[in-house]
């Protein structure tokens, strides 16, 4: 458990603080829906491009990828491969349309494509994923902030749900978007520091090219696989293909990023934001990956720990497992050691023999780290299964040979993987860079960090619960009670259901858990809906003679076929937003071909 200087406290309050305070100031007093939900159409394309960054942004994104570097390297870089593509064509296709349809959400539309349940339709489904993201992005940050700092988790979540329902509820859209370009500022100048004071701390003797190819030793400078293996998550074709649908889905039919482009001055503006954002997302992705990769660099020449969570650690020292895990410490010690003499000696001589040996060492790190996540596991839940009690005899019945792996049993390690890295108290990938922050970068700079983490979680949850409260407002509360026409009344209505998701987000926050990594939970949450979301979309942009019974049903059927497919792990993630789409297409086909249905079709 780490404690903050006083110095840290003041630059993280004050940070928060005036984000809060300016967001606040800056757009109180909305008195009509345009201004309250479309932030009075004032929006520059710069500011339109940082505010969809920033939703996107999330604190998520700065724990969890730079863990996934460390781990796993640069290949989950190929998952935005298909963002700038689906920024072309949403500039093309979407905006033109909604903005000459001038709609407040993206599901109005639909309505005047087919009908009233098909937009109420998609709009649940958009309520039912976004309202989950919503309290994953203030999860994420509390829990582990929560663990590292000791603070506890219930405040946190109350605490930043609270800041991000002050200005979001005061001024809407506009409250969101200004404050969300300085909280791109923090954000920004926090990673460009950190990576600058790690560069600082690696050995004044490995220059930063060196420390890319001791990174790509173990192949985590890997950036690119053309491999068509369903096995790997990130590959060039499930970025290119499965990316795109999945960014078509996120920018252009979910409401937290519509709504960041319809408040755009023009419909120039918006797309000129949209084409900022598809130019800068793929590069500052980059940049947060080589952050984490640049942690692992460090970590070559000083001593890491087994697990990043030191509280799980305690618990494994203070078990029956204790001498097991100090076995294992003793192992990474002597590893340690060599690993940092061949470090050294690669990155004066870029040998190829020796950098099968750093590799070969990364491998054993890897089993020693899982060991340490099983033991951790069987200290913390004594009920642990018989099954992965064989498992771990498995995984014991691998032949070593000078320390070295000899053969490695790859199904083993996966399920025990699967097996104990899920546990909230095991997995600690998402631990690793802030535990890093407080244990090695200097005071002040430590404040700053926490504020660039807390700021994108408040920035995310912010336009989450906006565009919550936005459906719910315009899509279900005013179209389903016709005689609401009042914008005073309208506008107190949004921020009552503003106020409302805030809570909601807050509670789902205090009940949520860990998955594997929480990047992948999000996008895993978004894949499940988007696909079927984005097929409706494109039965409604370019096939006419489809109506709304078909789409309805299809989409219905859609959804539960996708999730019965997530459940039963028929495909990666990625792959199950073209799925969704294609299927929902299909289905709607069929259904029309055989039925016999007079509705009319409302020319768009």
């Amino acid at each position: 458990m780490q404690t903050l200087d006083w110095i840290d406290w003041v630059v993280l309050i004050s940070t928060l603080l005036a984000i809060v305070g300016y967001g606040t100031w800056k757009t109180k007093g909305s008195t009509s829906v345009q201004d309250y939900v479309r932030g009075g159409n004032t929006s520059k394309w710069w500011t339109i491009g940082l505010s969809v960054m920033a939703t996107q942004a999330s604190a998520i994104t700065f724990l969890s990828t730079t863990g996934q570097a460390f781990s796993d390297g640069m290949g989950f870089v190929q998952f935005y491969f298909g963002l700038p593509i689906a920024m072309v064509i949403i500039c093309i296709v979407f905006i033109p349309l909604y903005h000459r349809l001038k709609v407040y959400t993206a599901y109005e539309f639909l309505e005047n494509r087919f009908d009233l349940k098909t937009r109420s339709l998609a709009a649940i489904l958009f309520l039912i994923q976004r309202g989950l993201a919503a309290g994953i992005t203030i999860f994420a940050p509390a829990i582990i902030l929560s663990v590292v700092l000791g603070w506890n988790i219930t405040y946190l979540n109350i605490v930043i749900g609270i800041l991000v329902i002050i200005y979001t509820v005061t001024g809407g859209t506009k409250a969101v978007t200004v404050t969300q370009k300085q909280q791109m500022f923090v954000i920004f100048a926090g990673m460009l520091a950190a990576l600058f004071i790690i560069l600082n701390l690696i050995p004044d003797e490995v220059s930063f090219t060196e420390a890319v190819d001791i990174a790509g030793a173990t192949g985590r400078m890997e950036v690119l696989d053309f491999s068509f293996d369903l096995e790997n998550r990130y590959t060039v074709w499930s970025g290119l293909i499965g990316g795109t649908f999945l960014m078509l889905s996120y920018f252009g039919t979910d409401q937290s990023q519509v709504q960041r482009y319809l408040s755009g001055k023009s419909m120039k503006e918006m797309q000129m934001g949209l084409i900022f954002n598809g130019l800068l997302k793929v590069p500052m992705q980059f940049f947060i990956l080589l952050v984490g990769i640049m942690v692992f660099v460090f970590y070559q020449f000083n001593p890491a720990p087994l697990n990043f969570i030191d509280a799980s650690t305690k618990t494994v020292l203070s078990s029956e497992y204790s001498q097991q895990y100090k076995e294992l410490q003793q192992k990474q010690n002597q590893l340690f050691n060599r690993k940092k003499e061949l470090s050294v000696v690669f990155s004066k001589n870029n040998d190829t023999s020796i950098k099968a040996d750093l590799s070969r060492l990364d491998s054993i790190e890897k089993i020693y780290r899982l060991e340490s996540k099983y033991l951790i596991k069987r200290a913390i839940d004594t009920a642990y299964s018989t099954k992965y009690d064989n498992l771990k005899k498995e995984l014991l019945a691998i032949e070593y040979k000078d320390g070295d792996v000899y053969i490695l049993k790859k199904e083993a390690l996966k399920d025990l993987y699967k097996a104990a890295a899920k546990d909230t108290q095991t997995n600690d990938r998402d631990y690793m860079f802030i535990s890093f922050i407080l244990k090695y970068l200097p005071k002040g700079l430590i404040g700053l960090l926490l504020a660039v983490i807390l700021s994108a979680a408040m920035s995310s949850t912010a336009s989450e619960i906006n565009a919550l409260a936005t459906i719910t407002s315009i899509d279900l509360y005013r179209r389903n009670l016709k005689d609401v026409k009042d914008e005073k009344h309208m506008v107190k209505a949004t921020k009552l259901f503003t106020l409302i998701w805030g809570i909601v987000a807050i509670v789902i926050a205090c009940f949520a858990n860990l998955a594997e990594n929480l990047i992948q939970l999000v996008n895993i949450i978004g894949s499940i809906f988007y696909g079927n979301v984005l097929g409706i979309f494109l039965l409604a942009f370019f096939f006419k003679f489809v109506r709304a019974n078909a789409v309805f049903i299809a989409a219905l059927i859609t959804q539960v076929i996708v999730i019965i497919g997530w459940w039963f792990d028929w495909m990666p993630y990625l792959w199950l937003n073209l799925f969704g789409c294609a299927l929902v297409i299909l289905i709607a086909f069929i259904i029309q071909l055989f039925t016999v249905n007079n509705d009319k079709i409302v020319s768009t």
